[in-house]
């Protein structure tokens, strides 16, 4: 007899949304996608803006992709009308009501360099890249350092099938991100006590595992870009400061990438950044959680709930800080 364990974040059938239910929701929404600024329904009592784009996205048709069976979850997905408002973007802003200074951000054209250790090297317009590699949706929880979380239906591809698209080399170890810099548009780039741009980075080992995503959508469209439109990393076991936004560079290198804030502050922000309840951040606890759209509090579950998938990847990394 076949015994399957299927992961503790996989909900049952019986329990997910009907089938023609989401999809009508979802055909409903794609339509809100195209009509650019303006109010629009988002359930009982709530109303939400509808961010502008720079015009038409030549991209939409994409969306929404087929969700993937295997990555759902068990808790609510948090409302739109809640996490496009709430956002950590420090290139607008240190305050979370950065949605609204962050729509002076130029989306198209968007090109990405992906250099470095690669037989591939090459500099690609997003609108290129994104037809390149099939797109998927998952629904991930996602937590910050600060100790809030939300779950969302994330758009796009694996990591993993990027950096095959590059033609990784032999010597090739981590992967770093860099994202946009343009103090023109992005206020709080004008803090120039802070080392823009952006950057962060993961292993080799942990890019190509299969939880490591690129976003290119979220609730079935295109980012908006206060969630870092139009292209960003989702590393849902790790701090969200770890899920770089509105990147332009990929590297491959045989070097360990300094994050931007393993680089503000080392001894609060490290390089691995893996969620661990029973290691506090310098000055709060992580043992509990506050769910977005929620006066709940949870307990904060290991690797953020997605130890069975990614333990292994620090099982021979002793003397490590792998929690901060």
């Amino acid at each position: 007899m076949n015994i399957i364990h299927r992961p503790e974040w996989i909900i049952p059938e019986r329990e997910a949304t009907p089938e023609d239910v989401f999809f009508n929701r979802r055909r409903f929404m794609k339509g809100v996608g195209a009509v650019g600024l303006g109010l629009v329904a988002g359930g009982p009592g709530l109303v939400t803006r509808a961010f502008a784009q720079d015009g038409p996205d030549p991209t939409l048709n994409l969306y929404p992709a087929t969700r993937d069976p295997d990555f759902t979850l068990n808790r609510a997905i948090t409302p739109e009308s809640v996490t496009s408002v709430y956002n950590n973007f420090y290139e607008f802003g240190s305050q979370k009501t950065i949605s609204g200074a962050a729509q002076a951000l130029k989306i198209r054209p968007w090109a990405i360099t992906i250099d470095g250790m690669v037989d591939n090297p090459q500099t690609i317009d997003f609108d290129d890249l994104v037809r390149k590699i099939p797109l998927q949706e998952r629904l991930y929880r996602h937590r910050c350092v600060e100790a809030w979380a939300m779950a969302v239906p994330w758009t796009g591809f694996p990591l993993a099938d990027l950096v095959k698209y590059a033609g990784p080399q032999s010597g090739a170890k981590y992967v770093r991100f860099e994202t946009f810099e343009d103090s023109d548009v992005a206020s709080g780039q004008r803090q120039f006590w802070y080392p823009w741009p952006y950057v962060e980075g993961v292993t080799m080992d942990e890019a190509m595992n299969e939880m490591a995503f690129i976003a290119t959508g979220i609730y079935g469209k295109p980012l908006l870009k206060q969630y870092g439109a139009p292209i960003r990393l989702v590393l849902p076991w790790k701090y969200g400061f770890k899920s770089i936004k509105s990147i332009v560079k990929m590297t491959l290198t045989d070097q360990r990438p300094v994050g931007f804030w393993e680089s503000v502050g080392p001894g609060e922000y490290g390089f691995w950044a893996n969620v661990n309840p029973d290691v506090p951040h310098p000055r709060w606890s992580q043992a509990t959680e506050r769910l977005l759209g929620t006066d709940e509090r949870v307990p904060t579950q290991l690797f953020n709930g997605y130890a069975e998938q990614v333990a292994s990847l620090y099982t021979d990394l002793q003397g490590e800080n792998l929690y901060r």
